[in-house]
């Protein structure tokens, strides 16, 4: 079978000419170049599926456990309904019961928990919803360092998270910084080990960031 070689033509015309041009530009007159940097971009995307959903799912289910016993109760979100400054937040809820119902399911505290986005957790531990929430929220990181244990030690790097991970998710440029990619990386699996130490010993069963990593620098593209 004969190797397959597309040109900038092709890629522009199937993955848009404003989503091609960095690597283009970025490789001016070797076409081929670009293309295998974004090939490897992809790639990157790609190994940092299994951190990036194990930091999601864990951090959800221990805000969620830490909601349900705030509030004593699997339906912990109708407290935010009738409560003067979380109220706020509600239209995430509303959101996620459309959703539920307009899949024609029934509306459940499992279902609402699952259909809630990365942002409203990330919301949780925004500086004015502190008084109301940080309290019991702490508790979702046993293992953070007493020292640390502060609201914006948790806020910042869940929100620099949140926007890799859409990046990644969304088939976003993640690649023009290998250094600065890797400590993010790192990032992830320290705020795992907040909420569990165990599974970052786990974790290298099925996440293979530092091995794409090192292959990718092996092209030498000339990133840092």
């Amino acid at each position: 079978m004969k190797s397959l070689e597309l040109d900038k033509a092709f890629f522009e015309k199937v993955f848009s000419e404003s989503r091609m041009r960095p690597y283009f530009d970025r490789y001016s007159g070797d076409e081929k170049k670009a293309i295998q940097h974004y090939e490897q971009n992809i790639r990157l995307a790609e190994s940092l599926l299994p951190s990036l959903s194990v930091f999601e799912v864990t951090l959800r289910n221990a805000i969620i456990r830490e909601l349900e016993r705030m509030t004593g109760s699997k339906e912990w979100y109708l407290y935010f309904q009738t409560h003067p400054v979380l109220r706020a937040l509600y239209v995430y809820i509303t959101v996620a019961i459309k959703h539920i119902s307009n899949r024609g399911e029934i509306v459940t505290a499992d279902k609402i928990n699952g259909e809630l986005t990365m942002g409203f957790w990330v919301t949780l531990f925004n500086a004015e919803y502190e008084m109301y929430l940080w309290k019991d929220l702490r508790r979702a990181f046993p293992n953070l360092p007493k020292s640390q244990r502060q609201r914006k030690t948790i806020s910042a790097p869940l929100n620099t998270i949140r926007s890799l991970r859409n990046r990644a998710f969304h088939h976003e440029a993640i690649s023009w910084n290998l250094t600065r990619l890797s400590y993010l990386h790192d990032m992830i699996i320290e705020i795992i080990c907040w909420m569990n130490p165990t599974l970052p010993i786990w974790l290298p069963r099925v996440d293979q960031y530092d091995q794409v990593v090192q292959t990718v620098k092996k092209q030498r593209f000339g990133w840092v």
